[in-house]
């Protein structure tokens, strides 16, 4: 990532119309709204991820995190809600992002990898032809209930960037970001987005303060 440039920072699991705007007022590019999960945190429900998603100001992207695997799932899900991008929690493959991307042209595809070993390289590779953006994220989908995001927990930043240096598409980095090692996170990983959810929040609502000490230390020495 070009040194110069502000990363693009997605405030995740935003609870409704007003931790939207919060969140916008604060300089967010994209917010997470978090359909139904096998676990974590931030899910709402579908009516309030369309209240949202109907009020986001061009040049804000509303990202739907979404479970599901099956296209026709996919698909019904944003023509329901009317997201502009889905941010696929769960692995499809090849093939289904092929058919999705078929089945939704003009809606952006953003596929999460959680990197956990030499796995995840080979993940972004098969998924990054198909989609707009990879996000690197925590979770671990090999559970007995699968974790697929909202952990807290920072991986391993080397895989991270190795996957940065090779992906076509860019490249979103989640995972136990903080005011206190995003600017790490940023020289270390050089990701074209940031993805924060526990990390500017307090007993699970958004804190402003926090969010401010974010987007200071994400943009500090920038420009």
């Amino acid at each position: 990532m070009d040194a110069t440039r502000v990363p693009r920072v997605k405030v995740c699991c935003i609870s409704g119309v007003a931790e939207a705007w919060t969140a916008i007022r604060h300089g967010a590019s994209a917010l997470g709204l978090v359909s139904r999960m096998p676990s974590g945190p931030g899910v709402i429900d579908e009516a309030t991820i369309a209240a949202v998603a109907a009020v986001v100001p061009p040049g804000v992207s509303a990202f739907l995190l979404t479970s599901e695997q099956e296209v026709e799932a996919l698909v019904a899900q944003q023509r329901r809600l009317r997201v502009g991008t889905l941010q696929l929690c769960d692995w499809l493959g090849a093939e289904r992002l092929t058919e999705l991307r078929e089945a939704l042209p003009g809606i952006k595809l953003v596929q999460v990898v959680h990197v956990r070993g030499d796995v995840s390289l080979r993940e972004a590779e098969v998924a990054a032809p198909h989609v707009d953006a990879v996000l690197l994220d925590s979770g671990n989908p090999d559970l007995a209930v699968k974790e697929l995001g909202g952990t807290g927990r920072r991986h391993d930043w080397a895989i991270s960037r190795r996957i940065r240096e090779e992906a076509p598409v860019p490249v979103f980095l989640a995972g136990g970001l903080t005011a206190g090692n995003v600017r790490d996170a940023i020289a270390e990983v050089g990701p074209y987005g940031l993805d924060v959810c526990s990390g500017v929040r307090t007993a699970g609502a958004l804190d402003e303060r926090r969010l401010y000490a974010f987007m200071a230390a994400a943009t500090a020495g920038v420009g």
